[in-house]
């Protein structure tokens, strides 16, 4: 018996298009999930109903999606759902934690030992700046290069797949071998490498591949228009002759292509499973009426394969504003005076508020405002808490420790704090690992390392304290002795110093802070418990996600593709001009249709009130331009707009614009 107020508990909560997705069990099924349409719900009420209608056991079910925030509150809806039935074995995770849990089991099926490093994309492109000046290549390319050979490895290409037609990726071409040779040589593995060597597993190895199809029965991908050709790839290798896939996406908010992301994935579907079922879901229970007829507007303008109009039951509501601003400054002016007049009136809250822009620079004057006015504000996509130098340093002593044969965290932690060892010392070692095919901490040990004995003594009295450290840590309880470390090595005295005294009790925050993280990451359900465990399930992180932060009252400053899956009662959507969005570098009809669904994404974030805003003149490289207003702007219908200040403020339409309109107008009489 169920504690539901009706005997299907599907049918309670969820309307008939979200029924029957969730009621599709068998095969293959498309979910085109509009914006605020409610999918996170379909996919958490489908896995109820597989445990507890279909008696699925929770360790064949896996669901997929693409951030750790949103991964951690689909697995406690499942838990608050269940209501105390068991879930153990059930995975959900983001791609990246789906492929270090197969190569965690798998990997020493392709070489690698078990104790392996998952390297950061800072300690990679060190890397590769090293291996292009090895060959004289052109080193001041190096962050160019390191994104195509991961654009290689996000098309699902190995080294020797990989080919160009122009010269920067002729260069990534030539140096992807020796990268990947130099990873294989630490022990180590990128971010890309998560999603492509599982994938090269279960193509090349059959036992591999039929254990893990036989795991994951049903498969569950959220936000399926955001990934990549090689998690494609994983998908269909983990499928098997099941197909039981559900794929929930939507084409309307594929933003990410600059990362790799392939919006033809959803187009591949229809291809590569005949029997596919495509259920729509058009309800939108976020957005007001006329946001969502000038969102559906604007989007229209877009090619589709598949069509699909927002509408929701929540009334028309306000018109959308649109602030006429003399320039950047005013702007902000504007809009921090329209939210503390809004804010004053309602007694709401700062959270309640969120002003979203194209280009991160954009910010400034926001900030400066808002600061003028008192009002507290996050910032997403700001300084990683990982990216901080600290916390770099504590990762890169942990990473040695339990594999020291990681070569870039050797050379981050052999001198720091400093110990006397100079760049000719480090240059003559790393010279002689690479000549006898070493490591640079196996290097350390060898008769034949010819350098200075005051060099060879400390690089011989640190690589001792590491595999001191090492048994210790292999011996005692794990995380006594990772709060030890920073005691061991002097790092307190080391940052008082390298700042000022304030700067240095900050830094000793964060790692105190780290080691906290660490603790609680051990006591969760499935928690790891070895350091390598704890290594990988950490540098999975792009930030440290700390749980008051989505309580504070502050109010959200955001670019488009961070704010994506975020919702708030108003938005503001700033810079609405052209080259700033769509972006300036946009040319093609491709880019343009991807900045068109950019500006859609900002659109539908807001639930009760949009504003929009432009300014008639702009700072730009030192000069002064005036802009034109976004043709975006001019894809809404006029009834739903709303300018502030004078009537002439209103763009003129370009004539193409204003043909078609005319058009539209005729054919309807």
């Amino acid at each position: 018996m169920h504690l539901h107020g009706s005997c299907d508990p599907v049918a309670d909560e969820l309307n008939a298009p979200q029924q029957e997705a969730v009621r599709h069990v068998h095969g293959p099924l498309l979910v085109l999930a509009g914006a605020g349409s409610g999918k996170t719900r379909v996919i958490t009420r489908k896995i109820v109903h597989l445990i507890r209608e279909q008696q699925v056991a929770p360790k064949h079910i896996c669901a997929v999606t693409f951030t750790n925030k949103a991964a951690r509150e689909m697995k406690s809806r499942v838990s608050q759902s269940l209501q105390g039935q068991n879930s153990r074995g059930l995975m959900v995770s983001t791609f990246h934690r789906l492929g270090l849990d197969i190569l965690r089991k798998d990997i020493t099926r392709l070489g690698y030992r078990d104790n392996f490093s998952v390297i950061d994309p800072g300690d990679s492109l060190s890397m590769v700046r090293n291996l292009l000046r090895d060959a004289n290549g052109p080193s001041d390319l190096a962050e160019a290069i390191q994104a195509r050979i991961s654009r290689f490895k996000n098309d699902g290409f190995l080294p020797q797949e990989a080919q160009a037609d122009d010269r920067l990726g002729q260069e990534a071409a030539a140096i992807y071998k020796p990268y990947q040779r130099a990873l294989s040589a630490c022990n180590a593995v990128d971010l890309d490498d998560l999603i492509l060597l599982p994938t090269r597993l279960l193509q090349e190895n059959e036992e591999a591949r039929l254990a893990w199809q036989d795991r994951i029965r049903y498969l569950l991908v959220d936000e399926y228009q955001d990934s990549n050709g090689a998690q494609y790839r994983l998908i269909r290798n983990l499928l098997g002759v099941r197909h039981n896939l559900t794929a929930v996406g939507d084409d309307d908010q594929s933003i990410y292509s600059w990362r790799g992301a392939a919006a033809d994935n959803l187009h591949r579907l229809a291809q590569d499973f005949p029997t596919l079922k495509v259920i729509k879901l058009e309800q939108n229970y976020r957005s007001t009426g006329r946001i969502l007829q000038s969102a559906n507007a604007v989007i229209a303008q877009n090619p589709h394969l598949f069509e699909k109009r927002l509408w929701s039951t929540l009334g028309d509501g306000h018109a959308i504003r649109v602030l006429n601003c003399a320039d950047e400054s005013d702007e902000a002016e504007q809009v921090v005076n329209a939210i503390l007049r809004d804010r004053f009136q309602r007694q709401g809250e700062y959270r309640d508020y969120a002003i979203l822009y194209r280009s991160n620079h954009q910010s400034r004057p926001f900030e400066a405002a808002l600061r003028n006015a008192r009002i507290p504000y996050q910032i997403s996509g700001g300084l990683s808490f990982f990216e901080r130098s600290e916390i770099k340093d504590f990762l890169a002593y942990l990473r040695l420790l339990s594999n020291p044969d990681d070569d870039p965290a050797f050379l981050r932690a052999v001198n720091t704090p400093r110990r006397g060892i100079g760049s000719s010392t480090l240059e003559k070692l790393g010279e002689f690992a690479k000549n006898q095919n070493l490591s640079l901490f196996a290097a350390v040990w060898e008769e034949g390392l010819d350098i200075p004995d005051k060099g060879r003594n400390a690089l011989r009295s640190f690589a001792g304290w590491v595999n001191l450290k090492a048994d210790e840590l292999q011996k005692a309880e794990l995380l006594p002795a990772l709060q030890s470390l920073p005691d061991d090595i002097g790092y307190l005295q080391y940052l008082h110093n390298e700042g000022d005294e304030k700067d240095a009790s900050r830094r000793w925050e964060n790692i105190q802070e780290l080691l906290t993280w660490i603790k609680r990451l051990q006591e969760q359900e499935d928690g790891p418990q070895t350091l390598v465990e704890i290594l990988n399930r950490l540098m999975l992180f792009n930030v440290l996600e700390r749980e008051e932060d989505d309580d504070r009252d502050v109010l959200r400053l955001s670019t488009l593709h961070a704010a994506k899956g975020l919702e708030f009662p108003q938005v503001f959507l700033v810079g609405a001009e052209e080259e700033l969005l769509p972006h300036r570098n946009s040319e093609t009809p491709e880019q343009i249709a991807e900045e068109r669904r950019l500006f859609y994404v900002g659109m539908t974030r807001a639930r009760f009130r949009l504003t929009l805003s432009r300014c008639r003149k702009r700072r730009r490289y030192g000069q002064d331009v005036n802009p034109k207003a976004s043709r975006f702007l001019q894809e809404i219908p006029k009834e739903h707009l709303d300018w502030q200040g004078e009537q002439s403020a209103e763009p003129e339409m370009d004539p193409a614009t204003a043909f078609a309109r005319l058009r539209d107008i005729l054919g309807k009489q």
